[in-house]
């Protein structure tokens, strides 16, 4: 099939958006391509039809696993088989899945950066037919960029596997420096570059510096009809911040990472199908969320760059009507961020000290833990060892770098089982255990599959059909893994880290120093841009794209700053047309201040006032007390 076969077959669309032609013809030709598509603008098909139009698999690298399993149920639910491995599951697990990808018709498989560490994924992957390599928010790999994930420079490795296989490097926002940067360290041979405007005509930006940001913000959802997202530094925000609205009146609900995985579905679900107006939520809200008819997007604190603040501005008005990205900074705000620049950057020091206290956290022994995972509690972590989280993160970042060790983000990993032994073997203990036999039928009769791949596994239903308790069930299924009848993966919900190599002592532990200061200098750039965007009167339009190195754009005529210009200039206008006809009208006669104002055809009342006063002042009318004459 031709790709808009497929894209008509699959996806139901007769035409491409703009520039997703041009990326997929460029793909199917061989050619390594860099893609800048803005958020929303369709990314996710720029890999998926060139890899159904050809024999093989496509590789999908994502450092998004939230973003990965949508995407891999997506593809499902139309018929095309896709699988994603990432931080939490297990080597056999694993080991199946990738088996799958080497001789089944699976077409995607999706990564994480940190998968690519490990050595059996390496080498199946050199026994894999794979027809593209795709890396999305490919920013990443980029050390000058917003959101570097050290394990991303693994990625041209992949390139040595398989050199002929073309590249695709998909990423929504990047400046000309981090694209060079992009090219260079995924060693892509002459690439194409396909870079859409980071222009949006139909957003209006708006700074406001407002002490009460609450009462402005009722004013702007009240104001403002339609569907809206609101972003808030964590995650007691996110519900002080709902809850404020919805004591006025406004229907509203939070979102972020910790709330359990059904729960955040039914409210991202409600908020899509316009149940609820307003989402107060963390940064974790609005990847892969395609909502198109979102009216404002509100910042309460000030980003860390222009980087993420575009994109998730860019989340308002993906339909092509009019919308807001509003930005609501005061003086305090400006020095909180810089505050946080300088008492939150880790020391060589802090970094040693954390590194030193994950070890007693998961009690490892020196020259032990290579290759082991574990759930990660961060705030647990740092209220045992008094510690902050802001430091802590950019820790762990540098010990990524570092090569100590990988953090994933927050991964539900549902509940598993994998019938290890033999069908007769299962059978004969069902018979010598008749206790165990209706647990066993309910699993087996309800998730097909068992004895050949990991299924997904509901502990609830399973305990319910057996007439046992949640935990009695749980327990069970447990001793069915001691007695070796199988493999049993309980969920979880927490960020994976894992030991890259085994933990050494403080004496033998290397801290990248150089590399620690050129990050230190690149988050002053970025937080510098942020306080200038916000305190420079200049069209908003233009600073952003000046950022992104589109130096030529013209005003955009709907932002704060050119409203406000505009005002002024229609003032001036209208200033002038009121000096004349005050001067016209005591030109006959003198007039009682009442009279004059009245008589007066141009302008409010507070103008008027105004333009009188300016010209008592410069002595060209003048009052005997009652009227005014010249």
């Amino acid at each position: 099939m031709s790709e808009t076969e497929i894209l008509k077959k699959y996806w139901g669309f007769d035409t491409f958006r703009p520039l997703q032609s041009d990326i997929i013809s460029s793909v199917l030709n061989g050619h390594d391509t860099l893609a800048l598509l803005p958020t929303g603008g369709g990314k996710s098909l720029c890999f998926q039809i060139p890899a159904l139009v050809k024999e093989g698999i496509c590789i999908v690298i994502s450092p998004l696993v939230a973003l990965m399993k949508d995407q891999v149920e997506n593809l499902k639910s139309k018929g095309i088989e896709a699988v994603a491995i990432y931080a939490g599951m297990g080597k056999r697990e694993i080991d199946i899945l990738l088996d799958n990808c080497i001789y089944g018709k699976i077409k995607f498989l999706y990564l994480s950066p940190e998968r690519l560490l490990s050595e059996i994924v390496r080498i199946r992957i050199s026994y894999m037919n794979v027809n593209l390599i795709a890396v999305d928010e490919a920013h990443c790999i980029s050390q000058w960029g917003y959101d570097f994930r050290p394990p991303y420079q693994q990625i041209a490795e992949i390139r040595d596997i398989h050199p002929k296989v073309p590249i695709l490097a998909l990423t929504a926002t990047a400046t000309k420096f981090v694209r060079a940067d992009i090219v260079e360290k995924l060693k892509v041979k002459e690439p194409k570059v396909f870079v859409q405007s980071f222009e949006r005509k139909n957003l209006s930006y708006v700074v406001m510096d407002n002490e009460d940001k609450y009462k402005k913000l009722i004013d702007i959802v009240k104001n403002v009809k339609g569907s809206g997202l609101v972003y808030v530094r964590n995650r007691r925000e996110t519900v002080e911040i709902a809850s404020f609205l919805v004591r006025n009146q406004i229907a509203a609900d939070f979102y972020h990472a910790g709330i359990e995985k059904l729960e955040r579905f039914r409210k991202q679900d409600d908020w899509k199908k316009n149940k609820i107006q307003v989402m107060v939520a963390t940064n974790a809200f609005g990847m892969g969320i395609d909502k198109p008819d979102v009216r404002f997007v509100v910042h309460l604190d000030l980003p860390e760059s222009l980087e993420a603040y575009y994109q998730e501005a860019g989340r308002a008005g993906r339909d092509g009507q009019k919308a807001y990205a509003v930005l609501l900074a005061n003086k305090s705000d400006q020095l909180d961020l810089k505050a946080k620049y300088t008492n939150h950057f880790p020391s060589v020091e802090d970094v040693k000290k954390v590194y030193h206290y994950l070890g007693n956290y998961f009690q490892l022994a020196y020259g032990a833990g290579e290759g082991l995972t574990f759930n990660f509690d961060l705030a647990d972590f740092c209220k045992r060892f008094n510690v902050g989280v802001i430091k802590t993160m950019a820790a762990l970042k540098f010990l990524e770098h570092d090569g100590y060790l990988t953090l994933s983000e927050n991964v539900f990993l549902p509940s598993r089982v994998l019938f290890t032994a033999a069908h007769e073997d299962v059978y004969r203990f069902q018979i010598e255990n008749a206790g165990y036999d209706p647990l066993i039928k309910a699993i087996l009769r309800s998730y097909g599959g068992a004895f050949d791949q990991y299924v997904k596994i509901e502990e609830n239903e399973i305990a319910k059909k057996v007439g046992l308790s949640f935990s009695t069930a749980k327990k069970m299924i447990s001793n069915l893994e001691e007695q070796g009848l199988l493999s049993y993966l309980p969920q979880s919900d927490q960020p994976q880290l894992q030991y890259i190599r085994p933990r050494v002592d403080f004496v033998h532990m290397d801290v990248d120093v150089k590399y620690m200061e050129l990050r230190k200098k690149i988050q002053l750039d970025q937080i510098n841009a942020v306080l200038s965007y916000t305190s420079v009167k200049k069209c908003r339009n233009i600073q952003l794209l000046r950022y992104f190195d589109e130096p030529d754009a013209d005003k955009c005529g709907v932002c704060d700053v050119c409203l406000a210009e505009k005002r002024a200039d229609d003032y001036e206008v209208r200033a002038d047309r009121i000096d004349f006809e005050l001067v016209t009208l005591l030109q006959t006669k003198m007039h009682s201040l009442e009279s004059l104002i009245s008589g007066l055809k141009t302008g409010n009342e507070e103008e008027r006032m105004e333009r009188l006063r300016e010209l008592m002042d410069a002595g060209k009318i003048k009052s005997d007390g009652k009227n005014f004459y010249l």
